[in-house]
């Protein structure tokens, strides 16, 4: 037998081996443009360290790494929503359970108040003090039950809050009709990111800005923004713990501003606003990532 007899069926098989290594199914060439990636990231199931859900974008993911240790720090679960003023994309982190807005109402109420009435005294220690007598005052000024709660109502639509309803009757006995209004953190940022961009709302926010001392924690911890203003809200929970919360407004030292809203249930009010001071520090942390606006 001729080499060329033997050696022709050893070039055809050689031949094959090549083609089929040319032809696997993986590759090192990647695609020239990848798609968006959406990752969720999801806590272990505990009742102190509830599910988060954030965009892959460099500063939410960011913050939801840095939020999820502070919170731990915070010893109880923590809901929190940055708005910036003017409108914009929101960053939401932690427990975002709808919870009732207990004295932070009194904002919206103050607000309706005064467009019907004018400024009052009421309506000053309504909101620096948070007084409850005051804030019956400025309810009771609005008409029957009815009509303060169509009132308040309106100002929160103005403010760009398209569902919460302030109730017409007393929910809980013992306590303000206002005060047991159902408002999400996802609500009540909305609405105070238009705060300043709404008329006369002037008044209001500067009351914001003089809170006695039984409102000077979360928000008010926040050293490096060039103003804070801030109205605070508690009480017992539905059935049982203490609920603590607050809406907020940072000034920032280039003159763009944004809302901060928070909210805590724990054991007490000692330790919801422990907690909420805790995360309030790591805002002013992290400030740099926190989104901001200007009214249009």
């Amino acid at each position: 037998m001729s080499i060329r007899a033997v050696l022709a069926p050893l070039l055809i098989v050689l031949s094959l081996a090549v083609a089929l290594v040319g032809c696997g199914t993986s590759s090192t060439t990647e695609p020239s443009s990848v798609p968006p990636v959406t990752v969720t990231v999801t806590a272990p199931p505990s009742s102190s360290a509830p599910s988060t859900s954030e965009s892959a974008t460099p500063r939410t993911t960011a913050l939801t790494t840095g939020f999820t240790r502070a919170q731990a720090s915070a010893g109880q679960p923590v809901g929190v929503v940055v708005v910036p003023v003017g409108g914009g994309e929101a960053v939401e982190l932690g427990d975002q359970t709808p919870r009732v807005a207990w004295s932070t109402i009194k904002v919206p109420l103050a607000i309706a108040a005064q467009r019907a009435n004018g400024q009052s005294s009421a309506q000053t220690t309504a909101i620096i003090n948070s007084d409850n007598a005051s804030a019956e005052q400025l309810w009771s000024s609005l008409g029957s039950a009815g009509q303060a709660s169509a009132a308040v109502t309106a100002v929160l639509r103005d403010g760009g809050d398209t569902s919460t309803v302030v109730p017409a009757q007393r929910l809980r006995p013992g306590y303000t009709v206002f005060g047991q209004t159902v408002w999400t953190l996802a609500a009540a940022g909305t609405f105070t990111a238009q705060l300043p961009c709404m008329r006369g709302t002037e008044h209001v926010v500067s009351l914001m800005g003089q809170v006695a001392a039984n409102q000077q924690w979360g928000v008010e911890t926040m050293a490096t923004p060039k103003a804070t203003a801030v109205k605070g809200g508690w009480g017992p929970g539905a059935s049982s713990g203490y609920v603590v919360r607050q809406i907020g407004l940072i000034t920032y030292r280039d003159g763009r501003m944004a809302s901060i809203v928070m909210s805590t249930a724990g054991s007490s009010l000692d330790s919801g606003i422990a907690a909420l001071n805790v995360i309030g520090r790591w805002l002013n942390r992290n400030l740099v990532q926190l989104p901001r606006g200007r009214c249009s």
